[in-house]
């Protein structure tokens, strides 16, 4: 019997360029096998979001520092906020549930991070990167979003195009 989740695993080194890289490859690329590669991938990169290099640091920094290097970091959408939508990012004990969207990324010699995301909130965050940034201003995570049509003035809640 075969599981409604799907898990995507990345082994890399660290990038020196601090960029983002796009979400691991699924195990089955049934949608490049049929048809149009470009119409493919951009299928395929709704359905996924992409972590950059400074958040999973960061998550795995946070995961330590909670005691828990085994959890995971849940993101999603929860209706509300001042435009529509608000951005959920939250901490994640229990095993994944059926459907998720299961983000792996190893790195030799550190915990394996592991961010899950609902099989609705993808819908809303499909070709996202969540990002960490860190200025002088504000310290935390961000979604860069190119669904996203307004995001209100205090950046936590946004509107779909």
């Amino acid at each position: 019997m075969q599981s409604s989740e799907e898990t995507s695993t990345t082994t890399r080194t660290p990038a020196t360029d601090g960029g983002s890289h796009p979400a691991p490859a699924a195990a089955a690329d049934a949608a490049h096998a049929h048809g149009d590669g470009a119409a493919a991938e951009t299928a395929k990169a709704k359905r996924t979001l992409s972590v950059s290099d400074a958040a999973v640091q960061a998550i795995r920094a946070q995961l330590a520092k909670r005691g828990t290097p085994e959890g995971a970091i849940r993101v999603g959408i929860r209706g509300g906020g001042c435009s529509g939508f608000s951005y959920v990012i939250e901490f994640e004990d229990r095993p994944p549930r059926s459907g998720d969207l299961v983000l792996e990324f190893a790195e030799p010699g550190q915990a394996t991070v592991r961010v899950l995301c609902d099989k609705k909130s993808i819908i809303y965050l499909g070709g996202s990167v969540l990002d960490w940034e860190k200025t002088l201003m504000y310290q935390g995570f961000k979604f860069k979003n190119p669904q996203e049509a307004t995001r209100c003035g205090c950046g936590h809640s946004f509107t779909v195009a």
